[in-house]
């Protein structure tokens, strides 16, 4: 990604977070969802068009979509928002995706817990081979 897009994905990352945390979206399926994290965005090579991941902590499946379908619902005000603040000349419009890494590594870690658990590690030596030394 070119610095300018990765800038711009910044600014755009920023403008997010600012207007999820003043609480400026009224709608029900947001404001009522808990702590939403704007995690990555991706802009477009023509600066038309961002992918915003967010997750919300705490929440499940079925909260998250319609956290989803609350944010894309404001989609136009998030691009308002974002035209206001950045000077360009044409503001991008976003459209919102549930970041799944979180998930991901979690479950990742679950795996791996497992099969420690199905699979013990060996015990260390015994450490018996400190006597050959012949300290005199």
């Amino acid at each position: 990604m070119s610095q300018r897009l990765e800038r711009v994905a910044g600014e755009v990352r920023a403008i997010l977070g600012e207007v999820l945390a003043r609480d400026e979206i009224k709608d029900p399926r947001v404001r009522g969802a808990g702590l939403i994290t704007v995690t990555h965005v991706r802009v477009s090579g023509d600066l038309r068009h961002a992918r915003a991941l967010f997750t919300v902590h705490d929440a499940d499946a079925a909260t998250l979509e319609r956290v989803r379908q609350g944010l894309d619902h404001a989609s136009g005000y998030f691009r308002q928002a974002i035209a206001r603040r950045l000077r360009m000349k044409v503001a991008p419009a976003v459209k919102f995706e549930v970041d799944k890494v979180f998930e991901q590594a979690a479950r990742v870690e679950q795996l791996l817990r497992e099969e420690a658990a199905a699979h013990p590690a060996p015990p260390p030596p015994t450490g018996d081979s400190d006597d050959d030394r012949g300290d005199e």
